[in-house]
């Protein structure tokens, strides 16, 4: 069975660059042929086996496009971790985090992350090698995290496994909160780690798996192997090439 998902749709507050290009008010209610980014979110939650949908949104028009495809309304709060709290507390665990501008997201993403969690885990990230990113995603440009064992790309999947991930989530809030100090980030590794890392010694796995015993958890990655998953709309030519690809897919089918 399925757990059920959240998906984080909430606004930062301004005005958003992708949805200005968009000429729309919210990023989620971009359209992307015949149906919203939000719509194919949760579109393929559902054919995932989803049964239990909500969406964490701050928007009228969001609440109600989500709403019309059946999912059940949260209200965001300030920033995507304390949305994922708000959201673990009233869903419960096991929870499936994802967000409303994963424009592609696949049901076999979402199933094979599922199915390949590691027996024990409290929380997991599915994350894709950047030889996977640019063979299936060729000139999307992502961010990596560059460690011992590769550089690696986010998918924009977690999953809350148990109810002990509320203490993965706390500290997820604390990184967000020095998000503009990244040296507090890099410092809560410890120095052992810290040296590693610099030495280019530390690989994700062992990263993952130290930050998550200071929150007092099991942390695992999961390797994603079809790098399209590191694809979300962060900003226009992100849009731009999500439509490219999806035109491109259309006119082979």
């Amino acid at each position: 069975m399925m757990p059920a998902a959240v998906v984080l749709a909430g606004s930062r507050g301004g005005t958003d660059p992708v949805a200005q290009h968009a000429g729309v008010s919210d990023k989620a209610l971009i359209e992307l042929g015949s149906e919203t980014m939000l719509a194919r979110v949760l579109r393929a939650l559902r054919d995932a086996g989803v049964a239990d949908v909500a969406v964490a949104a701050n928007g009228p028009a969001v609440a109600e496009e989500a709403q019309r495809h059946g999912a059940r309304m949260l209200p965001a709060a300030a920033g995507p971790s304390a949305s994922t709290a708000e959201a673990l507390a009233a869903l419960g665990a096991p929870l499936l985090v994802t967000t409303g501008d994963h424009a592609l997201l696949r049901p076999e993403w979402v199933r094979s992350f599922v199915a390949d969690v590691p027996a024990g885990t409290d929380v997991a990230v599915l994350l894709a090698r950047q030889e996977s990113v640019e063979r299936a995603a060729p000139g999307s440009r992502r961010t990596y995290l560059r460690f011992a064992d590769g550089h690696w790309s986010g998918c924009n999947l977690f999953l809350l496994a148990t109810p002990q991930a509320e203490a993965a989530v706390r500290l997820w809030q604390a990184v967000e909160r020095d998000r503009k100090r990244p040296w507090r980030i890099v410092g809560r590794l410890g120095p052992g780690l810290l040296l590693r890392y610099l030495m280019g010694r530390l690989s994700l796995s062992e990263a993952i798996a130290a930050l998550g015993r200071r929150a007092g958890v099991v942390a695992t990655v999961v390797e994603c192997r079809d790098g399209l998953a590191a694809v979300d709309v962060d900003k226009p030519s992100d849009l731009d090439f999500v439509r490219d690809h999806l035109g491109k897919t259309a006119a082979r089918t």
